[in-house]
């Protein structure tokens, strides 16, 4: 099994070795590491350069922040074009959302031509992205990615509207639950409107979870419950479902396929 979205340098680093262990002895063989800033992008890479058979680094910048002053998306834009072979995405990037429900007089146009800039370097890289867009931005988000045709791409930690959930599986791409599926009716209910072929697993580790999860440190190993769960929900063996996921993102991330051979 593999965690297709973890915020691997918000662990603490003097415990990385330990952590990585113990998930791989409870069968994950890999993490793919969003970065949210420039500081994080630089953090993961030379997490990844410890761990290269294991971290699979992305670079990006969080949407629910500020904007990055110019200097630092040059440089970020940059370190994607110079690093295009060691990274397995560009993420995380998106739309803020929740951050414009505090700040309503925030524009949204800057993060839209940011998010545009992104998806271009992406493009131009073929290099997948690694998505947060939710709710109404979700259209938003796939109709930039349909402009620049892009072709890979993963919406993580999705809510929208059915409708939203169609036009994004009909094209192609695909979503990532969490561990809420184990507890979330809205989860259940987006797993009945993906195919499994379109299906990842992610934790957004170290967010923390409610339901069987609560008060518990958030790990890759949660994917053992959201499997179990996803199995139970498309009728399919605990197996199979093993077997699609982890084909799922051999698929859409080549980095990962060219290290572990998939």
């Amino acid at each position: 099994m593999i965690d297709t979205h973890i915020h691997l340098d918000q662990y603490r680093s003097t415990e990385l070795t330990n952590l990585i262990d113990d998930w791989q002895r409870n069968g994950i063989e890999g993490v793919v590491a969003v970065a949210t800033d420039l500081r994080s992008s630089y953090h993961i890479l030379e997490i990844s350069e410890r761990f290269p058979q294991f971290v699979f680094p992305c670079i990006g910048w969080h949407p629910e922040q500020q904007l990055p002053a110019e200097h630092e998306l040059l440089e970020l834009l940059h370190l994607i074009n110079t690093e295009k072979h060691q990274i397995a995405c560009v993420g995380e990037i998106g739309l803020p959302y929740y951050r414009l429900q505090e700040e309503r007089r925030l524009s949204l146009t800057p993060y839209l031509d940011l998010f545009t800039q992104f998806v271009k370097v992406a493009r131009d890289n073929d290099l997948p992205v690694n998505l947060h867009t939710v709710y109404d931005h979700a259209e938003l988000a796939f109709n930039i990615l349909q402009q620049e045709q892009v072709t890979k791409a993963q919406f993580h930690w999705l809510k929208a509207k059915r409708t939203i959930v169609k036009k994004i599986v009909d094209a192609g791409y695909f979503i990532s639950l969490t561990p809420e599926v184990c507890y979330r009716k809205r989860d259940e209910i987006l797993v009945e409107e993906t195919p499994l072929e379109q299906l990842l697993l992610e934790t957004d580790g170290p967010w923390p979870f409610e339901g069987p999860f609560k008060h518990k440190q958030t790990t890759p190993i949660f994917l053992q419950k959201s499997v179990k769960k996803l199995a139970e929900l498309t009728g399919e063996t605990v197996q199979q479902v093993k077997q699609h996921v982890y084909r799922n993102t051999l698929t859409l991330y080549n980095r990962i396929k060219s290290v572990k051979g998939g």
